[in-house]
């Protein structure tokens, strides 16, 4: 029978060192081939808000994972059925908000991993969201960050941002008054805000910091402006079909140059060094992330596997002989 396994089961399981582990390994499966991902489709709903839907095959695990999620009046309810592919079974039913936070933090880790400079020691976000927490926790895992900074509109979400966070991560956390104050200086920068006009002026960014921007995932929306990715030396992407259908930030500027798509790999290749990192110290590097079903997979795998581990969940009475 399929175990289901709340949200509050998945957050007791998950870590952010889990989730970058398991995206990491499922990004050379990737690069290797053995991952197939379908991108993501929406309906656009009656109501004026969308049904999402996307999905990913692991060959070597046996494993195939689709995320399905609704975002109406505000709210955002996620989903992730596993299933086997030997046997057809349904596996588990995840509920996958703090997932879905956790893989994409989890993602930027990775690609700070490979991009940032090894003795990036200053980090910045822009946004104030559970998504800006999981993107700091993420970059605390892979850098050992000394100061960090962020910014949002809110300046009282921003300092209550910043406390929680200085306490959850270990590193102090000052709120900026700025975008431009958080990002000054800075040698790691996330972005992870709603907006559909860019938040970050590409103008602001020091040499050598690396970006990952996380937020927009519609044509029309930008948080980055067109400053920020041409001073970009490499540029990143989770998927390229994807990113060609959604990721503003990149397809704006590349609008009147599409040739400069043949730049862009995917953070796959980067992984499994089919494609070169970082070239210098002073080199700017970005990472446009809008989210793939392979990271889902990846963690929803390690989250029913857990909790197979430690008897966590409820089996639901589906699929029974009539």
């Amino acid at each position: 029978m399929a175990l289901h396994i709340n949200e509050a089961e998945v957050q007791d399981l998950l870590t952010i060192p889990m989730a970058i582990a398991a995206v990491e390994e499922i990004s050379r499966k990737q690069a290797a081939s053995t991952v197939i991902v379908h991108t993501r489709r929406r309906f656009e709903l009656a109501s004026g808000g969308f049904f999402h839907y996307m999905a990913a095959l692991d060959t070597a695990a046996g494993l195939v994972a689709m995320k399905q999620y609704t975002y109406v009046k505000g709210k955002l309810c996620f989903l992730v059925p596993l299933y086997s592919t030997s046997t057809g079974e349904l596996l588990a039913l995840i509920e996958a908000d703090h997932l879905s936070r956790l893989r994409t933090g989890a993602a930027s880790g990775v690609a700070s991993n490979y991009l940032a400079r090894p003795d990036a020691q200053i980090a910045a976000v822009i946004g104030t969201g559970r998504q800006a927490e999981t993107q700091l926790e993420a970059l605390a895992s892979v850098r050992k960050l000394t100061v960090a900074r962020v910014f949002g509109r809110d300046r009282q979400r921003r300092k209550d941002f910043a406390e929680k966070m200085s306490r959850r991560i270990g590193v102090p956390v000052s709120a900026a008054e700025s975008a431009a104050d958080a990002v000054r200086g800075a040698d790691i920068v996330s972005t992870a805000t709603t907006s559909s006009h860019p938040v970050l002026d590409g103008q602001d960014l020091s040499p050598g910091v690396h970006v990952n921007a996380i937020g927009a995932n519609h044509a029309h929306k930008q948080e980055l402006d067109a400053t920020a990715v041409a001073r970009a030396g490499l540029l990143f992407v989770d998927s390229l079909a994807q990113s060609k259908q959604e990721a503003g930030d990149v397809i704006i500027p590349f609008a009147q140059t599409p040739e400069r798509w043949a730049e862009v790999h995917e953070l796959n290749e980067l992984v499994a060094g089919k494609v070169p990192g970082r070239g210098s110290s002073e080199e700017i590097t970005l990472f446009k992330s809008n989210g793939i079903a392979s990271w889902d997979l990846a963690v929803a795998a390690k989250v029913y596997a857990l909790a197979q581990q430690r008897h966590v969940g409820r089996e639901l009475p589906l699929f029974r002989p009539v």
